[in-house]
């Protein structure tokens, strides 16, 4: 069961879990500075409680002072310092409450922001830990999601439970001793009860609240993963003229979420009205006993004004309560969703004791490497394939032969099920997976750019590059001119996913990036297949040149930009059927063959070459 539903119906021990996850950022071990902060707060906290709770004490003999029923009986050392004094005294400590609660938020200020920043990088990297199979089955809307709630849920349980609860329970403890020791037993059970009726009637109204609540979350994540897909797929909604489609989508989604969302609003309603109901009874039953006291005389009419002030004082926290009880149910809701993919292990990671990859030469190596997506489905069997230093080895073969799959194991977004894939002798599950990324570069089929500027998209590929380097690059893969003929040069933001450049300058630009990385071993996969056959010529020139010197990979869609390859591997089933020289695979008349043979009648066939593995 997950941490949500197990909220939802009462968990607690799911709740537990949450807080406890949540107080090492609280109280960070050998952070004695954040513990100083934290110890200040709560001080400044017990203060201000104090100020607030004997408040009520000076305005009850500020008034007996005014008008005292017997002036002998009530001469104590307060009625003697005047009531002009006590008015004063009393508006001191309602300062001083005011004053130190506001010390305390100062105080505690950098201890939450700073909280809340080290678990937004926590949750940021992890996700980035997590292997490629939880990203392709996971819907970006709602991953995102998660964290903001999440994140959110963190910042409110910091700010309140801390602050609010903790003070609330210190506030009508002392309450209560009052009630008891001032006035009698009796007023204290009427207190007693009626917050124990309130906290209770809370609390059940609450858990039922939550599971409404939660519906209306997933109507909400339903419908920003169908927005956020739609405009994503702006292009294709476009070419299909699907904005009303996509529109009624959207407002099927919204409509469950508006009916959540009206049964919320319904049931806090609910909730409020019996709050008040409750906190009246009990308020109204102590003011008749104070007035009864008043007129038999065991009373004065500053303990009848005092009563009146403290049920007003603890009932205003206690309404606060109903809120933070809600808000923070809610909270661990969203919390405990956000810990859950915290907690969601991470497939691929580096061993203890890996060492970094050292390329001394670029030879690779995939030994009788085996491999599947799904138990049921086997994508690569027994594949044995070698690409010596400096040479340049093509994979084609048809669709589902596992031929980007290769690139994917090259990069280690997954382990092999058998085998192993080499470097330079170095099996890749024992360095480090940022050594090995850092030795390999990628041109893709379709370069995906950050909405950021031109000049930062090249530079990702060496964050620490010059400008001069950086405008190197471009002119290697021959777009520095482009560049520099439009308005804001390299300062020129390429939209979302790079949407303002055409096919041929995002791979450009994507060129340039990996030549600024400068990595000993390059991964092109079917990086010309989604372009015209002009600027395929252009690109493919570059990367030719790219190549020399490096140990590359082509995953080729279209054959004709393979021949000059040092060896060809053709793949079918996840399996090396044929290997050799392009005129070597021709005259040998086989699959190969057959493919040329198709791809030279019909240049636009995809001589079922495309690899959606």
């Amino acid at each position: 069961m997950s941490d949500a539903a197990g909220l939802a119906e009462g968990g607690y021990a799911s709740a537990a879990r949450t807080i406890r996850r949540v107080t090492p950022y609280l109280w960070p071990e050998g952070e004695q500075a954040v513990r100083t902060r934290v110890v200040l707060a709560m001080l400044a906290l017990v203060v201000a409680k104090f100020a607030t709770v004997v408040t009520p004490f000076f305005f009850k003999s500020a008034v007996d002072g005014l008008a005292p029923a017997d002036p002998a009986k009530h001469a104590d050392f307060l009625l003697v310092a005047g009531p002009v004094a006590l008015t004063v005294f009393y508006g001191l400590m309602r300062l001083a409450g005011v004053g130190f609660g506001q010390l305390r938020d100062g105080i505690f200020a950098r201890v939450g922001q700073r909280a809340l920043r080290q678990l937004a990088l926590e949750t940021f990297r992890h996700i980035h830990a997590l292997s490629l199979r939880y990203h392709i089955t996971r819907k970006t809307g709602g991953l995102s999601r998660i964290i903001e709630r999440g994140v959110k849920g963190v910042d409110f349980l910091l700010r309140f439970l801390l602050f609010s609860i903790v003070p609330l329970a210190l506030e009508l403890a002392m309450v209560a001793a009052i009630f008891f020791f001032v006035f009698d037993v009796w007023y204290l059970l009427v207190v007693a009860v009626t917050i124990a009726l309130y906290v209770w009637f809370t609390f059940k109204v609450t858990e039922w609240r939550v599971k409404i609540r939660q519906r209306m979350n997933e109507r909400d994540t339903d419908a920003n993963q169908k927005a956020i897909d739609s405009l994503l797929n702006f292009e294709t909604v476009k070419y299909f003229g699907a904005e009303g489609r996509e529109a009624a989508r959207y407002d099927a989604s919204m409509q469950g979420y508006e009916g959540a969302a009206v049964k919320t609003q319904v049931s806090l309603a609910w909730l409020n009205l019996g709050q008040s109901l409750i906190i009246t009874t009990g308020l109204v039953i102590v003011m008749v006993m104070a007035a009864r006291g008043v007129q038999a005389g065991s009373l004065t009419v500053g303990d009848f004004v005092m009563v009146n002030a403290y049920m007003i004082q603890i009932t205003m926290p206690l309404n606060f309560l109903g809120t933070v009880y809600r808000e923070i149910r809610q909270a661990l809701v969203d919390m405990a969703a956000m810990f859950d993919l915290l907690e969601q292990p991470a497939e691929i990671e580096d061993r203890p004791g890996t060492k970094p990859l050292v390329v001394s030469a670029g030879r690779i190596e995939f030994r009788d490497v085996a491999f599947a997506y799904e138990t049921e489905r086997s994508i690569l069997r027994d594949l044995t394939l070698t690409v010596e230093p400096g040479q340049t080895v093509a994979v084609v073969g048809p669709s589902g032969s596992g031929k980007s799959t290769i690139g994917r194991l090259l990069f280690r977004f997954y382990d092999v099920s058998a085998g192993a894939v080499l470097i330079d002798g170095q099996d890749l599950r024992e360095v480090t997976q940022a050594s090995l990324r850092a030795a390999i570069g990628v041109v893709p089929q379709d370069t995906v750019l950050f909405n950021d500027t031109i000049y930062y998209n090249i530079a990702y590929g060496r964050p620490e590059a010059t400008r001069a380097e950086v405008e190197g690059a471009a002119r290697a893969a021959q777009i520095h001119d482009f560049i520099a003929g439009l308005p804001e040069g390299y300062d020129t933001t390429v939209g979302e996913r790079g949407l303002k450049l055409s096919g041929g300058e995002k791979q450009r630009v994507g060129i340039a990036r990996t030549l600024l990385k400068d990595p000993p071993i390059l991964l092109l996969d079917e990086a010309t297949s989604a372009l015209d056959s002009e600027t395929e010529r252009d690109i493919q020139d570059s990367l030719r040149a790219m190549g020399e010197g490096r140990s590359v990979i082509t995953i080729a869609h279209r054959l004709s930009t393979v021949v000059d390859a040092d060896r060809i591997v053709v793949l079918e089933r996840g399996r090396v059927v044929e290997q050799g020289s392009h005129e070597a695979l021709l005259a040998l008349g086989g699959r190969y063959a057959r493919m040329w043979t198709r791809q030279q009648s019909d240049p636009d066939a995809e001589a079922e070459a495309t690899d959606a593995a």
